[in-house]
């Protein structure tokens, strides 16, 4: 649901128009008498059903003023005002950070340390189809107004349905959706792509029984949540490239309890030799970030 200059939700404009959920329930309210319509159906659950992981390249130059943006409009107006976000967390790799990357030919960024900001926000599970409708009302509307900042390049942006969360300590410690509020150190991003379509299922079993507990056990990650992604809809803004890999690629997050260049060759080397044994996929990419700190400027100077 997209809403026009004076609030009134896109579609509802008329007496007695309605809105229909992704669900096939119909709020028949109009202005703001819908909202509490909307809010009466649907899962309203907390689990992160989806999430919106984002890395971006400010342009040679506009570091500062893209963070300022950033921070100060587009974290809020772009993603955490929206409906079904409730949890978001930005991320920062500064120069040393990035030179840790693998592997160093990615199809993901090029080169490879390309994408110095990542964003990442949950989703409530079974509303991704609502939310999408107002992510694209709602980003026409700020490009429209001139508050979409264009110095700067999508290097991997998708919306991302969720797969899997894998504990190190079983129930104890926080939960994934915790984990965009949890002070974690540190982020680690891999991209992993299956030999093919057939092999994704196989390779997220592999993962979830073998490698990731094994990988996990005796780390500082407390947990690696992982996704699949779907693709962008056709009416997505131009700067933002279709998603690559949809059939194939899985996406994980590795939260860290502590800085991850501390203890970096012990806790992650020889990932992507160990995927490529498996046979069943390889790694694109795997990079680390630590928390941006809200409302600063605080590593801008650190990122070339």
């Amino acid at each position: 649901m997209t809403a026009d200059s004076k609030g009134t939700p896109a579609g509802a404009a008329a007496a007695g128009t309605g809105i229909t959920h992704g669900n096939g329930t119909v709020a028949h309210g109009t202005g703001a008498a819908a909202y509490a319509e909307l809010a009466a159906v649907g899962p309203y659950g907390v689990r992160p059903g989806h999430a919106l992981i984002t890395m971006v390249e400010p342009h040679p130059g506009h570091e500062h003023a893209y963070n300022r943006w950033y921070e100060d409009d587009h974290y809020i107006a772009g993603a955490m005002a929206m409906p079904w976000i409730f949890a978001g967390r930005r991320w920062v790799a500064t120069r040393d950070l990035q030179l840790l990357r693998r592997p160093e030919k990615s199809a993901v960024a090029q080169p490879v340390t390309t994408g110095c900001y990542l964003s990442t926000y949950w989703l409530t599970e079974g509303r991704y189809d609502e939310h999408m409708k107002w992510t694209v009302g709602i980003n026409q509307r700020l490009n429209r107004d001139g508050r979409v900042y264009q110095d700067r390049t999508h290097v991997f942006t998708a919306f991302q349905d969720h797969v899997a969360t894998v504990y190190r300590d079983g129930a104890a410690g926080p939960r994934d959706f915790h984990a965009l509020d949890h002070p974690y150190a540190g982020l680690v991003l891999e991209v992993i792509d299956a030999e093919g379509p057939e092999q994704r299922a196989g390779l997220v079993e592999w993962l979830c029984a073998r490698h990731l507990p094994r990988r996990l056990a005796g780390s500082p990650a407390a947990m690696v949540t992982v996704f699949r992604p779907t693709p962008l809809p056709g009416d997505r803004m131009s700067y933002v490239k279709q998603v690559v890999g949809v059939d194939t690629r899985l996406t994980l997050l590795w939260f860290l309890q502590q800085d991850p260049r501390d203890g970096w060759t012990a806790h992650f080397a020889g990932l992507e030799e160990e995927v490529a044994d498996s046979a069943l996929g390889r790694v694109e990419l795997v990079a680390p970030f630590i928390p941006t700190v809200p409302g600063t400027d605080r590593y801008v100077s650190e990122l070339r």
